[in-house]
């Protein structure tokens, strides 16, 4: 038995050991070892509802996500939580936030955290986030909450994994509505007015409703029917966390009813394309081969200035058409 066939066995078995080596073993990136696990725990996978929180910097996405762990504890459900980091661009190492913000479940044998460095990966999600997923969904966890990096407009990655796309803003930074032209908003199946305890909440409350009301706030969800909600929380007090909590019900019972198929087919549509550019771009920088040697023919024929490189890329990629 190979050592990622030993480790299957004993992650179905609910061995946390195991499922930690696993995702180590996801994020080291070694493609053979990845295509291993995917082939293994994809049969296994499909049951967890995957939760995105998403949102600026310093609106307490780590709070909302605490408290939404805590509420869905008390429901009964097991709960994991990848925890995407910032990461230096330096040394690719990452302040692995599991050990600061998820302090109230340490020790609850329902809850896994897991921090993952984003790797300069600008989507708000690790590159292995979707391997990550899926081995926490073959781990039978009932719900895999993933908390994204935090780095605003960019940050919109989240809305083509999750079943539910939480974005998260808070009054008294400017940025929060700002955000809204360049997208973030549109990826939001739920919006939380966080900090709704301080001054100008009422204010922000009322420009997304405007929002809404004029449909400017316009992303996935709308192609299914459903219309974002708009909550308010003090996630520190877990106000307002039973209401996120019956919104992601009310959401995923809404999907259902629609259709929820879309979502899973562009979800893997998704991962299916991203896969092959990493596939594409290895063969492309790899050893010698006839699709290297092709791009080193054409990379000459820009040079001598004898096409241009819109023409290569179009003569290097017509064969895969």
């Amino acid at each position: 038995m190979s050592d990622v066939a030993a480790l299957e066995a004993r992650l179905v078995a609910g061995d946390r050991r195991a499922l930690a080596r696993i995702l180590t073993l996801v994020e080291d990136g070694d493609p053979d070892v990845q295509r291993d696990i995917v082939a293994r725990l994809h049969p296994k996978a499909g049951r967890a509802r995957l939760v995105g929180i998403t949102g600026s910097p310093g609106v307490g996405k780590s709070s909302v996500t605490s408290a939404l762990v805590t509420g869905l504890r008390a429901r009964g459900r097991r709960v994991a939580v990848l925890a995407v980091d910032p990461s230096s661009p330096l040394t690719g190492g990452a302040l692995l936030g599991d050990r600061i913000r998820m302090q109230a479940h340490h020790g609850d044998d329902g809850v896994f955290v897991r921090s993952m460095a984003a790797r300069g990966h600008l989507g708000g999600l690790a590159a292995a986030v979707p391997a990550a997923a899926l081995v926490l969904d073959a781990a039978g966890f009932d719900d895999v909450v993933l908390e994204t990096v935090g780095v605003g407009q960019s940050e919109v990655d989240v809305a083509a994994m999750a079943d539910t796309t939480i974005v998260v803003l808070a009054p008294g930074l400017g940025d929060s509505v700002q955000a809204a032209k360049a997208g973030i908003l549109e990826v939001a199946d739920v919006l939380v007015v966080n900090k709704s305890d301080q001054p100008g909440a009422g204010r922000l409350e009322s420009e997304l409703r405007g929002m809404l009301e004029l449909g400017h706030v316009t992303g996935i969800a709308v192609t299914d029917g459903w219309t974002p909600l708009l909550l308010r929380t003090v996630a520190v007090r877990a106000e307002g966390i039973d209401e996120l909590l019956e919104a992601i019900e009310l959401h995923g019972r809404a999907i259902a009813a629609s259709g929820a198929s879309g979502r899973e087919h562009a979800r893997a549509r998704r991962w299916i394309v991203e896969l092959a550019a990493g596939r594409l771009r290895d063969v492309l920088n790899g050893p010698d081969g006839p699709l290297r040697r092709r791009l080193e023919d054409l990379a000459g024929a820009v040079v001598d200035r004898t096409i241009d490189p819109m023409t290569a890329a179009e003569r290097l990629t017509d064969r895969l058409s």
